[in-house]
């Protein structure tokens, strides 16, 4: 099973969906993973984003992709930052990623995260039904670590 987890969530689209990202990171870290997250989940983090310049952002991120097994992204709020991670764990690091998403949130979800084969779509309506179906996904993203092309 992958020991260190990327959760990718919007910042600048809209940051009403933190008390959601903050439990799916606790459910991880309960679960034994670590997790890197950031400013994703700090309540103190506005549209407008972080103190720290827009480079310094980009390469603390990156470095906390690189670090990682496996990127879990809640995609249910449209994010350019969360699809260029997505983008960059698939074809440059090569992990496994898991896309999270809520159809009665948002109507419809980006072709090119659900239509990328090698992207494994959760779809979900609460935490209560997501959590033990992502954990499921989790450990089976571990038994594969070479599953990408």
């Amino acid at each position: 099973m992958p020991t260190t987890v990327y959760f990718s969530g919007s910042i600048t689209g809209g940051r009403a969906d933190v008390p959601l990202y903050w439990e799916i990171i606790v459910a991880l870290e309960a679960a034994g993973l670590t997790v890197l997250a950031g400013a994703v989940a700090a309540e103190h983090v506005g549209p407008a984003g972080e103190a720290l310049s827009r480079r310094e952002i980009f390469e603390r991120d990156l470095s906390w992709l690189d670090a990682s097994d496996l990127l879990v992204a809640e995609v249910s709020v449209p994010s350019h930052g969360v699809g260029y991670e997505i983008a960059y764990a698939r074809h440059r690091r090569r992990i496994p990623v898991i896309a999270l998403f809520r159809p009665a949130h948002t109507p419809r979800c980006s072709a090119m995260i659900a239509g990328d084969p090698e992207v494994e779509l959760l779809e979900y309506e609460d935490l209560a039904s997501l959590l033990p179906r992502l954990l499921e996904s989790i450990q089976r993203a571990g038994r594969y670590p070479d599953r990408l092309p």
